[in-house]
C-alpha cells in the first residue's frame, strides 16, 4: 500500500445530514415534478435505482432539494438482511424530476474538498468493510436503523486526492456503461409496451380499419389479421371475434412453496429463487440466485425452467419476471404454465398493465399478498392465434435484446464489485486495474 495513504475516520471529512419529514398528506401516486428519495431508491450493493416513485405536491423547504451528483445514504432498511442499509448512491439527473431529501435518507456533506472526493466517498461507502461496520452497529430487530454518528465512526485508509479521483473514474466508467445498458433497455421496453398497448388495449389497428384507413406502421399482411369492427363483451367493446377470458382459463396458475422449518432444508443442491433475486437482476429476468435448497426440500417447492413466467405475490406484489435458470421458487412467487389461447409475452405485458390493480385487490394493509384465486379470476383479452404469433414475432427480438443487455450489465457489475474493495483498500493499484479492464472488456 502507498505510504501516502493515511488512516482517518469519515467524521474527519464529512457530515451526514438527516432528511426532512415531508407530510404524508401531500404524497400522491399522480406523477409530479417532485419525487421523494426513499430507501427504495437504493440498489442492493449501493447505487441509485428509480424504484416505484413517491411523488409530492406540498410545500418544499429549499434546503431539502437535492442536486445532481449529491451523495446520499440510506439510514433505514425494512428487509430481514438489511440489504441496502448504509449504502451510498449518487443523485441522478432525470428530465422532469426534482429529487427531494426525505427522512430516513442522509446527505453527505464534505468538510474539506481538498481532502476527499465525493465520487471516491460514494464507492468507499459501498465497500464490504464499510458495509460490515454499518450493519454490525445497526439497531432494531425487524426494521434496521443506522445513524450519522455510526456511519461517521468508520475508519479507513485515505489515498491522496488525485488517486481518489482516479479510483472513482475507473469504477464510474463501469457504472456509466451499466447505466447506458439500462437506458437502452428502458427504450426497448417502451417500444414493446407501446406495441402491446396499441394492439391489445387501445385497439388502434381495428379503429383505423373501422374508419376505412390503413393501420399506421403496419404492413398489409399484418393489417389483414385485424377485424374492421367491434362487438360487445362483458368488459366493453372488443374487436369482432376476439374473446374475453380469465387468466385461469388460458394457463395453469400455482404458488411456490417454502419447506418448514426452512433452516433444515438449506443446502447446495437446487437454486431457490426468492423475491430479492428479481431486484438484483433489474426485475424483468432472473438469471441467478444466492440461495440453494436440499433435494428433499425441493419436491415441496415448485420447479421452474428457462423461460418460465412467474410473478411476485408478496412484498412488492404483482411484478412479473422470466426465469433464466432451473430451480424452484419461494412461496413469494406465483407461476404460470401450460398456455392456451395466450402467449407468455402477451400475459407478461398484461400483468404489467394490471399490476396496480393487483396491488389494490391484494390482501393485507401493510404486507400485501396475492393468491391464485384472485389472479386466476382477472380477465384478459384473447386474440386469434395468428395475431398472437405476429405479436410474438415483433416482441421476441426486443425481449432477447433486453435479456442480453441485462446479462452484460450483470457481468460489468460483477467486475465492478470485484475491483471496488481492492481499489478502495489499496490491495490493487490503478495500473493493474486498468490492465484487467482492458483484458475483460471488449
Amino acid at each position: 500500500m502507498s505510504s501516502e495513504w493515511i488512516i482517518c475516520r469519515l467524521e474527519d471529512v464529512i457530515h451526514v445530514r438527516h432528511g426532512f419529514a415531508f407530510k404524508s398528506e401531500f404524497f400522491t401516486d399522480n406523477q409530479t415534478s417532485y419525487q421523494l428519495v426513499t430507501p427504495g431508491n437504493f440498489s442492493i450493493g449501493g447505487g441509485f435505482q428509480l424504484g416505484k416513485g413517491k411523488f409530492y405536491s406540498g410545500p418544499i423547504p429549499d434546503e431539502y432539494v437535492l442536486k445532481r451528483g449529491d451523495v446520499i445514504v440510506t439510514m433505514t432498511d425494512l428487509s430481514r438482511g438489511a440489504d441496502t442499509l448504509g449504502y451510498a448512491a449518487v443523485v441522478p439527473e432525470i428530465e422532469g424530476i426534482t429529487w427531494l431529501h426525505n427522512q430516513r435518507v442522509g446527505l453527505i456533506q464534505i468538510k474539506d474538498l481538498n481532502a476527499v472526493d465525493s465520487g471516491y466517498l460514494h464507492y468507499l461507502m459501498r465497500s464490504p468493510e464499510y458495509r460490515h461496520w454499518v450493519v454490525a452497529s445497526a439497531t432494531g430487530s425487524t426494521v434496521k436503523h443506522t445513524a450519522p454518528n455510526r456511519i461517521c465512526s468508520f475508519e479507513f485508509m485515505r489515498p491522496d486526492l488525485d488517486e481518489q479521483k482516479a479510483i472513482s473514474t475507473t469504477l464510474g466508467a463501469l457504472d456509466d456503461r451499466i447505466a447506458l445498458l439500462r437506458e437502452t433497455n428502458a427504450t426497448l421496453e417502451a417500444i414493446a409496451q407501446a406495441l402491446f398497448k396499441s394492439w391489445f388495449v387501445d385497439f388502434d389497428p381495428v379503429h383505423a380499419k373501422a374508419r376505412g384507413e390503413p393501420p399506421q406502421g403496419m404492413d398489409d399482411v399484418t393489417a389483414a389479421q385485424f377485424p374492421d369492427s367491434f362487438e360487445e363483451s362483458e368488459q366493453g367493446m372488443i374487436p369482432k371475434e376476439w374473446k374475453i377470458s380469465t387468466i385461469g382459463d388460458v394457463c395453469n396458475l400455482g404458488r411456490g412453496s417454502s419447506p418448514r422449518p426452512i433452516q433444515n432444508f438449506m443446502g447446495n443442491d437446487i437454486p431457490w429463487i426468492k423475491i430479492a433475486d428479481a431486484t438484483a437482476s433489474d426485475g424483468m429476468f432472473i438469471f441467478s440466485t444466492k440461495e440453494k435448497i436440499k433435494k428433499e426440500g425441493a419436491p415441496k417447492s415448485v420447479s421452474v425452467r428457462h423461460g418460465d413466467l412467474i410473478m411476485s405475490n408478496s412484498a412488492s406484489c404483482g411484478i412479473p419476471a422470466f426465469v433464466e435458470l432451473e430451480g424452484c421458487i419461494h412461496d413469494g412467487w406465483l407461476y404460470f404454465k401450460d398456455f392456451d389461447g395466450v402467449s407468455k409475452n402477451l400475459l407478461f405485458f398484461w400483468l404489467r398493465k394490471i399490476s396496480k390493480h393487483l396491488v389494490h385487490i391484494a390482501d393485507g394493509s401493510v404486507q400485501k399478498n396475492l393468491n391464485t384465486t384472485l389472479v386466476s379470476s382477472q380477465w384478459i383479452i384473447n386474440p386469434p392465434e395468428l395475431v398472437l404469433k405476429t405479436f410474438d414475432s415483433h416482441i421476441q427480438p426486443l425481449m432477447d435484446r433486453i435479456r442480453e443487455n441485462c446479462l452484460q450489465a450483470q457481468t460489468l457489475a460483477q467486475l465492478r464489485d470485484t475491483l471496488l474493495p481492492k481499489l478502495i483498500s489499496g490491495q490493487l493499484r490503478l495500473p493493474e486495474a486498468e490492465a484487467l479492464l482492458a483484458e475483460e472488456l471488449p
